[in-house]
């Protein structure tokens, strides 16, 4: 799950820094709050529904599931901190950035401690229930480590390529198809750079591995929570023409906290169905329903 998520990621991670490079904060915090609701309604979702039809019912393991919704509910509360003290104290930037960086190192702690925690100290919670269906011999071609090192080279070379230009078109884009940019970076951008977790999550759903399948789309809303955030927050002091602060809009603020609550809630029985898959994607239809219609804060002021 750890290799799915973070490869599955680094496509988010490129675009993101390829935002950060233009200042687009916006768009960067925005992509941010759809890779993490996106990941656990929208791909966990259609994992659920995908298996379900296919399985009256799916088991995955209740405790490794509890242990990472309460790390998004842990993400959430990170986002919910800087968004209450820039209403409430009214400081200056400076302040709320050094606020920001502050907790990007605690999250970034905490990520290293959950990799310790499923990799290590208790890695049975996270092995799966199903066995892993065995395959024919000779069905998949085994690939060497060098031909592998150097289709992940191309992959990343290319895909950096075309964040430059889906970075680039974000502004245009959204002009002439009248959808605010927030909507965009939310939905658009996010469901294009988690297109890696959408079918891994989904055919080990098929294949009724739904511990891998939630590994996938929770574990990848972990690490874009507690790792690609706070690093896009360091980063930002190197790259780009200003620091990027963790202060997310209300709405982007509010879609975390309701899918961390969700994630929460599904994980606490340790069966899926597809209903539940039906409901989770019913909740990001609304989510993206509500963020279409959503004024862009250089519009409200006209």
């Amino acid at each position: 799950w750890l290799l799915n998520a973070t490869f599955g990621n680094a496509a988010e991670l490129i675009i993101a820094i390829a935002a950060l490079q233009r200042g687009l904060h916006d768009v960067v915090k925005a992509s941010l709050t759809g890779s993490i609701i996106g990941n656990i309604l929208l791909v966990a979702g259609l994992s659920m529904l995908a298996g379900g039809l296919r399985y009256r019912t799916q088991s995955f393991q209740p405790v490794a599931a509890r242990a990472q919704a309460t790390l998004l509910i842990l993400s959430a509360i990170a986002l919910v901190v800087p968004a209450v003290f820039h209403h409430v104290a009214r400081v200056s930037q400076r302040v709320e950035n050094d606020l920001s960086l502050e907790i990007s190192f605690v999250l970034l702690a905490i990520y290293a401690a959950h990799l310790v925690f499923s990799l290590i100290t208790h890695r049975s919670f996270f092995t799966g229930l199903q066995p892993v269906a065995e395959t024919e011999p000779g069905q998949h071609a085994v690939w060497s480590r060098g031909r592998s090192a150097a289709v992940l080279a191309v992959s990343t070379a290319l895909i950096a390529w075309m964040s430059e230009i889906l970075v680039g078109s974000v502004e245009q884009a959204a002009h002439a198809w009248g959808m605010p940019q927030v909507f965009i970076g939310v939905i658009v951008v996010a469901v294009i750079g988690n297109a890696a977790e959408h079918s891994s999550a989904i055919l080990m759903a098929w294949k009724n591995r739904m511990d891998l399948s939630l590994s996938i789309a929770v574990g990848s809303s972990i690490q874009v929570a507690l790792f690609v955030a706070p690093v896009l927050v360091l980063l930002s002091y190197w790259i780009g023409p200003a620091p990027m602060n963790l202060v997310f809009t209300p709405a982007e603020v509010l879609a975390v906290v309701v899918t961390a609550v969700i994630a929460a809630q599904i994980a606490s029985d340790g069966e899926s169905n597809w209903l539940e898959g039906a409901m989770l994607l019913a909740v990001y239809l609304i989510l993206a329903m509500a963020f279409y219609f959503l004024p862009d804060p250089g519009a409200a002021s006209r």
